[in-house]
């Protein structure tokens, strides 16, 4: 592998990779309480011991799956601010299994009233009859408080279990599930299934697809990434959170699971090695690393600001032309920088709580005159 770091460019914060321990927690207290309740919610639900807790702690908290062996089961809601960046900004409020939605004392208009997703989680190997009933329940009482939450569902704790059986498990689910919405006068609601386990990257692309429903701004982005890869010889291209290693956007291509384990295991890499020969365990905001693969395929990754990096995956061949590549990157970052301003300056017009039209206007203005600039940059 090879690694540098360019120094020249002194920059007003520290931009780089972080050590293992590193957790959104110490950004909590920079936003208002008030913000904090703006941010849209991703709810957990589930059966007791179905894994909900195991995926929270993994994904967001970088803890082994093997050491989720030894936590409590859920008895309260659990709320989690994940404060990130302009584009991850959101909350995970983990409910116990044994939740009754018709007790006098559930909420339902303050629990799905703000939720922007809902992610039901089934246990695979377990008898999923008694949960496909509270997944009927849960999706109907939600739908009924918000008709816009974004259901998906985790058939979760496949590792071991083979890929017919996991189809025909997904298979079953996903018929049981959608005829028992039909039959309850639901069948508008849409269903989103994902097979995920804590022991492989399933469960981040499965979260990384769940968080980007919750980002206005994914077509600037995926435009964005279209035109740098299709102008620098670049066959795939993600734009990674840093801290959790899912994916915020990508380019139009499909995503292939063997490419996007490459990429996650690339951000390990340069986390460990970062954290060892880094100055004070970070690299600057020009830092990059490249990694040649015996197949002839180049993994690059750029810093994009201090919590996303940008990995590419190209042939050898293309790579001979780095310096346009590396300068289309800067004309992608800067694109970047300026999506996050006028995010900024749309959030402080509307007070931190802008809703989803605006955001959506806010978007149009991105995509047709902000940054128009930088993406003529980009050269061929």
């Amino acid at each position: 592998m090879t690694s540098y770091t360019d120094g020249d460019e002194q920059m007003s914060y520290n931009v780089g990779s972080f050590p293992k321990d590193f957790g959104y927690g110490n950004f909590e207290h920079e936003e208002s309480q008030s913000s904090s309740d703006q941010k849209p919610r991703i709810l957990l639900m589930g059966l007791r011991r179905s894994g909900k807790s195991s995926i929270q702690k993994v994904v967001f908290h970088k803890m082994s799956p093997n050491e989720t062996l030894f936590l409590e089961s859920t008895n309260k809601i659990v709320k989690d601010d994940i404060n990130n960046s302009s584009f991850v900004q959101f909350q995970i409020w983990d409910f116990p299994g044994q939740i009754d939605f018709f007790d006098a004392s559930f909420d339902s208009d303050m629990i799905f009233g703000g939720c922007g997703a809902l992610v039901f989680v089934i246990d695979a190997r377990d008898d999923y009859i008694e949960a496909l009933t509270k997944l009927n329940q849960t999706v109907t009482k939600a739908y009924k408080v918000n008709s816009r939450i974004k259901f998906e569902v985790f058939i979760h704790k496949v590792d071991g279990i083979s890929d017919e059986e996991k189809q025909e498990t997904q298979r079953d689910i996903h018929q049981r599930a959608t005829d028992d919405l039909a039959d309850s006068g639901f069948d508008q609601i849409l269903l989103n299934f994902h097979l995920t386990s804590i022991y492989d990257h399933s469960i981040f692309e499965a979260f990384s697809k769940v968080v980007q429903k919750l980002i206005p701004q994914l077509p600037t982005l995926e435009n964005l990434l279209n035109i740098l890869v299709s102008n620098s010889g670049i066959e795939k291209a993600f734009l990674f959170d840093i801290v959790s290693k899912i994916y915020i956007a990508t380019d139009c291509s499909p995503v292939d699971m063997q490419s996007y384990e490459l990429c996650c295991d690339m951000i390990d890499v340069v986390i460990d090695l970062s954290s060892i020969y880094g100055s004070d365990g970070a690299v600057d905001s020009q830092s990059a690393s490249v990694i040649k693969l015996n197949n002839s395929t180049i993994l690059y990754l750029r810093e994009v600001n201090k919590f996303l990096a940008l990995v590419c995956i190209l042939r050898e061949d293309n790579f001979s032309r780095q310096s346009v590549i590396d300068y289309n990157v800067l004309c992608f970052r800067e694109a970047i920088s300026q999506v996050f301003e006028l995010r900024t300056k749309n959030q402080k017009a509307n007070g931190d709580g802008s809703t989803d039209d605006e955001d959506d206007d806010f978007d149009s203005n991105i995509n047709g005159s902000s940054i128009v600039q930088s993406e003529n940059s980009i050269l061929t």
